[in-house]
C-alpha cells in the first residue's frame, strides 16, 4: 500500500491554517479528533503529532520522524499538548469570550482613569 498523502504541510496530522500557522490533530479510537494545538512551524506540529501517536500506541509507520526511537524521546521533543476534543469546543469558546470581556473591561477602566486624572 502506498504511503498516505501528507498534505500541504508535508507532515501527517498537520495542516496549514490561513494565518500561515500550522494546526496539528490526531484521530483516536471511535473517530474522535484530538486537537494538539497551533504551531509556528510545521515541524513543531509534526513533533506534537508524533508524541501523541506514541501515547496512543500507534505503529512507527504512523510517525512523521524516524529518528524518534522511544516514547521518552518523543516526549522530550514535544511538550505535552493540551488535548481538546470536539465536546470541549463550546466550553472553551465560552471561556475565550469571558476572557475577552474581562480584557475589554480592564482597558475601559484604564481609559476611564486616564480621563479622570487628566
Amino acid at each position: 500500500m502506498p504511503p498516505r498523502c501528507r498534505g500541504a504541510s508535508g507532515y501527517r496530522g498537520v495542516r496549514v491554517r490561513p494565518s500561515s500557522t500550522y494546526s496539528a490533530e490526531i484521530r483516536a479510537g471511535g473517530g474522535m479528533r484530538l486537537r494538539l494545538g497551533t504551531f509556528d512551524t510545521a515541524q513543531e506540529g509534526a513533533r506534537a503529532y508524533d508524541a501523541a501517536a506514541w501515547r496512543l500506541l500507534r505503529s512507527r509507520q504512523d510517525m512523521n520522524f524516524a529518528d524518534v526511537a522511544t516514547r521518552k524521546r518523543a516526549h522530550e521533543l514535544a511538550h505535552f499538548p493540551r488535548l481538546l476534543i470536539d465536546e470541549d469546543r463550546p466550553k472553551h469558546r465560552r471561556r475565550k469570550h469571558r476572557l475577552r470581556l474581562a480584557e475589554m473591561g480592564e482597558q475601559a477602566m484604564a481609559l476611564l482613569k486616564e480621563l479622570i486624572i487628566d
